[in-house]
């Protein structure tokens, strides 16, 4: 999957919301962006979904299994990066990436939710969210560190 960087790269700066916080794809961050993939491999309950159509990348998003105490001791399974190229938009990748998540991918690791969350100036996926069942039931909140 290593092969997959500089289309993943290309698919998070291909995004508005995630290129106005430096998703950019600069060849200066390659590096930076490799060591996160293979931390992202590395770690246990971690995976990365990569979608292809005619042997290109056309969209992109990390799980990681979450277990916990709550809800009775429920594994959760967590999405995050969820991407698809623009050029594919609104053609049913997105959909279909969801609901593999819901009908596979979630049974498989034991988990009895799928959580994400998705950035408030995200309105048109929190329609598509709503749309495949998701309920927007909590607050989130978020606290950016130095680097």
């Amino acid at each position: 999957m290593p092969s997959d960087l500089d289309p993943i790269m290309a698919l998070l700066s291909d995004d508005p919301v995630s290129s106005g916080r430096g998703d950019v794809s600069a060849e200066s961050d390659r590096p930076r962006y490799g060591a996160a993939l293979q931390r992202t491999l590395a770690a246990e309950g971690n995976d990365l979904l990569v979608v292809e159509s005619g042997g290109r990348v056309i969209g992109t998003m990390q799980l990681t299994v979450i277990p916990g105490m709550a809800r009775r001791g429920s594994t959760r399974l967590m999405v995050e990066a969820v991407r698809v190229s623009s050029t594919e938009r609104s053609g049913g990748i997105g959909g279909a990436m969801m609901t593999w998540v819901a009908e596979m991918a979630a049974p498989a690791v034991g988990a009895s939710l799928v959580q994400l969350t998705s950035d408030a100036a995200r309105v048109d996926a929190h329609r598509f969210y709503t749309r495949l069942g998701f309920v927007d039931s909590h607050v989130g909140f978020k606290r950016a560190l130095p680097r």
